[in-house]
């Protein structure tokens, strides 16, 4: 076999080590089924919606089988609290992609938290994370760097004080369905 033959084996390997199917089955199936919720592959913009008269159950819906996108609802959903939980979207305000700089402040300072829990899913799937500022055509410009920064110093916070008990539990799913090493320390996030 030559390079070019084992690069293209090892890349095809690194896809399909991190499926979608393999989060729905591991959300799904584990302790979050009391939480009568599961997590389903969406065709567009991810969305929570709790049970209604046409669903029995609450939905984690995440973007186009993205395997990223569904870490980062999960997050959100690990974040949301009883309360949020029977609202959709859990009740947050979302201004979609374009906004302006006063806009998106607002929008990195309520995603710190849940893209740290992403990035601690991250780190236990063995998956490579970046922060998203999910503002394309925006008016306002974005700082990846200082905001990764901001994200990381909640990811320190987590690690001394604790992970919300649900980010907790599906941190320790991720590690042992994927034999990642444990625990999580903050070296593993300086190593991306």
């Amino acid at each position: 076999m030559n390079i070019i033959e084992n690069n293209q084996i090892e890349e095809t390997e690194a896809k399909s080590k991190h499926q979608y199917q393999d989060l729905v089955q591991l959300f799904d199936g584990s302790f979050f089924e009391q939480y009568n919720t599961r997590l389903v592959k969406g065709d567009d913009e991810p969305v929570y919606l709790p049970e209604n008269k046409q669903c029995s159950f609450n939905q984690v819906v995440f973007a186009h089988g993205y395997f990223a996108s569904a870490l980062h609802e999960i997050a959100h959903w690990c974040l949301a609290g009883a309360k949020r939980r029977k609202l959709e979207d859990y009740g947050y305000w979302y201004v979609a992609d374009g906004r302006d700089q006063a806009q998106q402040q607002a929008f990195e300072q309520v995603e710190i938290k849940p893209q740290a829990i992403e990035w601690a899913f991250c780190i236990a799937s063995g998956k490579a994370f970046d922060v998203s500022t999910d503002n394309l055509s925006g008016k306002g410009t974005t700082d990846r760097i200082a905001f990764k920064a901001k994200v990381y110093q909640q990811v320190l916070k987590y690690l001394e004080q604790g992970f919300p008990n649900d980010a907790q539990a599906f941190i320790q799913v991720l590690a042992k369905h994927y034999k990642t090493p444990w625990p999580l320390t903050p070296e593993r996030f300086l190593e991306e």
